[in-house]
């Protein structure tokens, strides 16, 4: 019995999101968010003209792109995450030729091909959290190809229901929304000085007194802090019983994850929202100095690395609790043993209810209620989404690429750009 033939890739398109509160762009939200207008410590608080808004230094600069990709018999498969309109001339003028009239299911190999190609260039950041929406797109397509939802096809469910914490600025309300537990930003770091400690541990407090004792509490640290401050902020709020130390240190910063685990054994670390493939994650996973990994599967290189980097961490007993990430992330967690819980990103303005993490993108996103989502949400071909017809997306592919004939002065050049900039997707 002869094999039925198997659509291939087609064509490859690219979209950008206009406005804010929509896509993979967690910070592309609107003024006054709690997310970028709260003090919340970060690599560049030290710099007194950048501490009290993170959109000011450029959080939000790239902002969210969309790739959709479209298969021989017409299926298509979507997927958004960050990157702009530097990720979108990065998919077509460099990783489109490894796509085009490509076997959807080659994605190991579509993976490495675009990862080796890219690596004189990447390796981490921008073109990998580039290639990372492509290999969402591409499960997405393989999904709706063989109307199977993406968790049965990475090895089915673990358990029934998911399980959530929430991020975001007042923990009484995670509570009240019914999530298991809250982590809070820490709105000051090392720069901050004395009173800077001094305001730091009278945050924690008043947050542990808000919730009680037992209720789970998380700090995250977003990469602001240094090891003799962590030590120090650490130490002195040891009282609190706080649940983990998230991302304290520069994310290349091994051996002080190292030198933290050695002084305070008895507490929880956990990083890697900001790191990449499972070459980054390789030292994190046997060095043993953490205890949670986070990657974030828009960023990491995909659900393809992910598992990679998953497999690496199950070796070691090590969980593996996802960056936000929405339903990308849900599909993952629900089908490996070692994730035991998701994270939760507040995406409302004041943090207090709960939206959908990717805006109005999408008209049917999955969002936790009372802290849970039953798996059964999740049986729809794909990653199950349904893209909203009055989703704010630009074409993206020839953002960056003027015509090569033409000058790039003169007012017909200033308008073909305004025009490409304004021109909405059409369906």
């Amino acid at each position: 019995m002869s094999l039925k033939p198997f659509p291939t890739i087609k064509a490859i398109r690219s979209y950008v999101t206009e406005g804010v509160g929509s896509g993979g762009d967690y910070h592309n939200v609107a003024g006054g968010h709690w997310l970028v207008d709260t003090p919340i410590a970060n690599p560049m608080s030290r710099y007194e003209q950048y501490k009290h808004s993170r959109t000011s230094w450029g959080i939000n600069v790239l902002g969210s792109f969309c790739v959709e990709i479209e298969a021989s018999d017409g299926t298509t498969g979507f997927a958004t995450g960050f990157g702009g309109p530097p990720a979108a001339w990065i998919v077509h003028n460099h990783l489109e030729r490894f796509l085009i009239g490509a076997d959807p299911r080659n994605l190991n190999l579509l993976w490495d091909q675009m990862f080796r190609a890219t690596m004189f260039y990447g390796r981490k950041g921008l073109p990998i959290a580039t290639i990372s929406v492509i290999d969402l797109a591409l499960w997405d397509l393989l999904g709706k190809i063989r109307g199977e939802p993406v968790y049965k096809m990475i090895g089915g469910a673990t358990r029934e229901r998911l399980s959530f914490y929430c991020t975001g600025p007042e923990p009484v309300a995670a509570r009240e929304m019914g999530f298991f537990g809250a982590k809070v930003p820490l709105p000051y770091g090392p720069d901050d000085g004395h009173e800077g400690l001094r305001k730091n541990i009278e945050f924690l407090r008043k947050h542990r007194e808000s919730v009680g004792p037992d209720y789970p509490l998380m700090v995250d640290c977003y990469m602001a802090l240094t090891v003799p401050y962590t030590i120090q902020l650490a130490t002195a709020t040891l009282d609190l019983n706080i649940n983990w130390w998230e991302e304290v240190l520069h994310p290349d910063d091994f051996d002080g994850f190292e030198k933290l685990k050695q002084a305070l054994p008895q507490l929880k670390f956990t990083t890697g929202e900001h790191e990449y493939t499972r070459y980054g994650f390789r030292k994190l996973i046997e060095g043993r100095n953490v205890d949670i990994l986070q990657p974030d599967v828009m960023w990491v290189g995909g659900l393809t690395e992910l598992l990679k980097v998953t497999a690496q961490a199950a070796a070691y007993d090590l969980p593996v609790v996802p960056h936000a990430s929405g339903p990308y992330s849900y599909h993952y967690v629900v089908s490996q043993s070692n994730c035991p819980f998701q994270e939760y990103l507040a995406n409302s303005p004041d943090g207090k209810s709960v939206y959908p993490v990717f805006g109005d993108l999408f008209i049917d996103e999955p969002i936790p209620t009372n802290g849970w989502l039953d798996v059964g949400v999740l049986d729809k071909p794909g990653f199950g989404l349904t893209l909203n017809p009055k989703a704010r997306l630009i074409e993206a592919s020839r953002l960056l690429n003027p015509a090569p004939a033409k000058s790039l002065q003169g007012p017909e050049v200033e308008k073909e750009i305004v025009a490409a900039l304004s021109r909405p997707m059409r369906w």
